[in-house]
């Protein structure tokens, strides 16, 4: 039986098994990243993360899977998490890291204890006034890759909205392919925008959600002429910014990272 020690890192609320894969740890079966990641029989996780050396000269590479075992291209807060746990291992000591994910180059900054900026992957395939049907009504938004996709609505009460239905049947709707997509639902209330989002791979709401926070920034600086940075407030409470160019070329993420606690796998 081996052992392998594990770290819970949580950004912003979306929480991530941090395991060290530098020894040549061969990709998990997906069976057993979900039982990892179930909430009451396992750890209990958005996403497992590994750490991994980079072939490609960079300080390290991340290796990420959602809930269910499926492998994504990219995940903003687990990003985020990633250079904190990179850091607790003493991969680097720089304050500032470039690592490489499944299909970009990121470059981050680790701010006081507690907090990370991130660059994320250009976001592209932007296309707007997309409207969608369900059993629970019609619905208008935007989509926008920010890594993987999204889909933006403006909700008119966020707190009473049934995020996981609603995003459920949005998830799967044969606009968005295959694949499908995550759905963002947002409002400005009081100057302060909030945020929502029902995440495919753990197919259900989260407490945070990186690229969607990047995608609903995006979405709605375009439509109300919001200047960089742009600030929301997460199911968690916690406060992610996204900072950006002109033409959205250059966007980061920033937030808070906490480390949970630190643990042992038999596997």
């Amino acid at each position: 039986m081996k052992i392998k020690e594990f770290y819970k890192i949580s950004g912003s609320g979306n929480d991530f098994i941090m395991i060290d894969g530098r020894g040549g740890l061969k990709k998990p079966p997906r069976r057993y990243i979900e039982k990892l990641c179930a909430r009451g029989t396992g750890v209990g996780a958005d996403g497992l993360i590994l750490l991994k050396d980079s072939k490609r000269g960079f300080d390290f590479k991340m290796v990420y899977y959602n809930s269910d075992g499926r492998e994504a291209d990219m995940c903003g807060n687990g990003g985020r998490s990633i250079v904190l746990f990179a850091h607790l291992l003493k991969v680097t000591k720089r304050s500032r890291v470039v690592f490489e994910s499944r299909r970009a180059v990121h470059e981050a900054e680790i701010k006081g204890k507690d907090t990370v900026k991130l660059e994320m992957q250009t976001p592209h395939s932007l296309r707007k006034k997309i409207k969608i049907s369900t059993s629970l009504g019609k619905f208008e938004g935007a989509f926008i890759n920010t890594g993987v996709p999204h889909f933006v609505i403006f909700a008119k009460n966020i707190d009473n909205i049934d995020v996981f239905s609603i995003g459920r049947e949005i998830r799967n709707n044969k606009e968005f392919g295959r694949e499908g997509t995550n759905v963002d639902f947002i409002q400005n209330k009081n100057g302060r925008i909030h945020i929502r989002t029902y995440e495919r791979g753990v197919e259900n709401e989260t407490l945070a959600c990186g690229t969607g926070a990047v995608a609903s920034a995006i979405i709605y600086s375009l439509e109300n002429r919001k200047k960089s940075p742009v600030s929301l407030i997460t199911r968690s409470k916690e406060l992610l910014k996204v900072f950006f160019s002109k033409d959205s070329d250059k966007v980061y993420l920033e937030g808070k990272v906490t480390l949970v606690y630190k643990g042992i796998l038999y596997l």
